[in-house]
């Protein structure tokens, strides 16, 4: 093993400043393993946190994205949690184990704050690590730590999905196909909404039950009443905020579940209070979620053997290229495959 590696990084806000540059080969402290990366999966958040922080104090050069999945090739005092060679994907919410969240100022996030996953090699906590699932590429399980896990989180450990439910999926990016992938296997009816029919078509071959195109039918909502009879949907995953909320309110059953996750049309909410409370509904805002929720959703794509979706894998060479396919759009997850040449 050399004791250099590369690395992308940027040196001040902005993706026009990514470059690819030499590093020293990290050595794992007490308590941490060294990963070598084998791919990393792209999301929205690691757009946003390079052209602005989001939020987050970065220290420069900093090295963008959350999402691996790699082997342990060494690990640091005191480590039991692996082994050398064991598939691991790292967490996004650092900390955070199990339970109420502590303050976030003492959960900071991988790829921002802490510096990212587009490195050859990573240094890192054991305890920020869980082992990958053990039927896919280490592409697929790399878009578990956000994508999935915020799906997971939104309809089976906040939302305790059953069979028979209606779950309305918005759009079909990462999360969004995630939800359409484990409401189907859980037994429930999946309603999608997307501006393209090609796509609609795709989730259904995933699962979906029904699709509305929101562009042709733009009050979705009374399509949705139509399909359940008036009844409503139970679930509905709230990707693009601004007036859309007060078209999920009308669209959800009489005190079903609204999940927060995107704001792809606004980041502000807007709703009369009449439909609110005449939906009795519950808003929820979902944050991806701890360390063990992520152990549970790894055994269940084990269970159901649910293979992420793809939209396009990218070289490490690749990575501009890769950040560029996402900000147009995907069906799916943007992934960068170490190993592919």
């Amino acid at each position: 093993m050399s004791d250099t590696m590369q690395r992308w990084e940027i040196s001040a806000f902005g993706l026009d400043n990514l470059n690819r540059v030499q590093a020293p080969l990290p050595a794992p402290k007490a308590g941490e393993v060294l990963v070598k990366i084998d791919a990393v999966s792209l999301n929205y958040r690691d757009t946003q946190v390079a052209e602005n922080g989001m939020t987050a104090a970065l220290k420069f050069p900093f090295t963008p994205a959350s999402d691996m999945a790699g082997t342990v090739v060494a690990v640091g005092e005191g480590v039991t949690r692996f082994q050398i060679g064991e598939k691991v994907i790292s967490t996004y919410i650092t900390n955070w184990i199990d339970g109420n969240p502590k303050t976030w100022a003492e959960m900071p996030t991988q790829g921002g704050p802490i510096p990212g996953m587009l490195a050859q090699y990573v240094a890192t906590p054991a305890d920020w690590c869980v082992r990958a699932p053990k039927h896919l590429s280490a592409v697929e399980a790399s878009t578990l730590p956000i994508a999935a896990l915020t799906a997971w989180m939104a309809l089976i450990e906040l939302g305790h999905l059953h069979a028979g439910q209606t779950v309305v999926v918005q759009g079909t990016g990462g999360v969004s196909l995630f939800a359409v992938q484990l409401a189907a296997a859980s037994g429930a009816n999946v309603i999608v909404t997307s501006s393209s029919d090609a796509k609609i078509d795709l989730a259904i071959a995933l699962g979906a039950t029904h699709g509305i195109n929101r562009t042709t039918t733009p009050d979705w909502h009374t399509a949705v009443l139509e399909l359940t009879g008036g009844r409503g949907a139970d679930h509905i995953l709230e990707m693009a905020g601004g007036d859309n909320l007060g078209r999920s309110l009308q669209a959800v059953v009489p005190g079903g579940r609204v999940s927060i996750i995107g704001l792809l049309d606004s980041d502000e909410l807007r709703t009369p209070i009449m439909p609110l409370l005449g939906s009795r509904a519950s808003i929820v805002a979902v944050a991806v979620g701890p360390r063990r929720a992520l152990e549970d959703l790894v055994r269940m794509v084990d269970h159901h053997g649910i293979k992420p979706v793809i939209d396009a894998t990218y070289t490490f060479d690749q990575v501009p290229e890769a950040f560029a396919h996402l900000n147009r759009g995907a069906f799916g997850k943007v992934v960068v495959d170490f190993n592919k040449s």
